[in-house]
């Protein structure tokens, strides 16, 4: 995160010379879910470094930052496609992610700060644009939820990534 991203001043890790284990699993975890939709066999001997700055935090950072990361990758890709350094095929789908949580005993979609500290459940949701399931990290903050209620907190990101996975598609048109 970027100083002035947050309500505190945020001193950034890459200055200080040492990220943070919450830095490093968010790194992971963009990572995993690119990769899940790349075809890296179709770029043999290639690296690509996909560099996320957050530039106002309020929730739901790590899975904006996958959402974003799909399409600086996906013009990645393109620049290299029109090179003759890679040939087509690399990307094989969009992959979005968006935070739920129950919040007042109800589902909610994408929780600001002040929902996520209060919510009695969180969830980071990543899907392909095919629906295929990436990654879910979900945690009971009070008591344990229902499947009831995790089928619910599901429908929510099927919506929420169909809807930013639409825009992709516009954003990269």
């Amino acid at each position: 995160m970027l100083p002035r991203s947050t309500h505190d001043r945020t001193r950034r890790e890459a200055a200080s010379g040492k990220q943070s284990g919450r830095t490093q699993e968010i790194q992971r975890l963009i990572g995993r879910s690119l990769r899940a939709v790349t075809n890296l066999a179709a770029m043999p001997d290639k690296q690509i470094v996909v560099d996320c700055d957050v530039l106002q935090a309020d929730g739901g950072t790590r899975t904006a930052s996958i959402t974003g990361a799909w399409v600086a990758l996906h013009d990645a890709l393109a620049w290299m496609e029109a090179r003759s350094m890679i040939s087509g095929g690399v990307l094989r789908d969009h992959v979005a992610a968006v935070s739920c949580g129950l919040y007042g005993g109800e589902p909610v979609l994408d929780l600001d700060y002040a929902e996520d500290s209060e919510a009695d459940a969180d969830a980071n949701f990543v899907m392909t644009g095919k629906g295929g399931i990436v990654e879910v990290q979900g945690t009971a903050e009070t008591e344990p939820f229902s499947q009831e209620k995790f089928d619910a907190l599901m429908g929510l990101a099927r919506t929420g990534i169909g809807q930013l996975v639409e825009l992709q598609k516009l954003t990269i048109a």
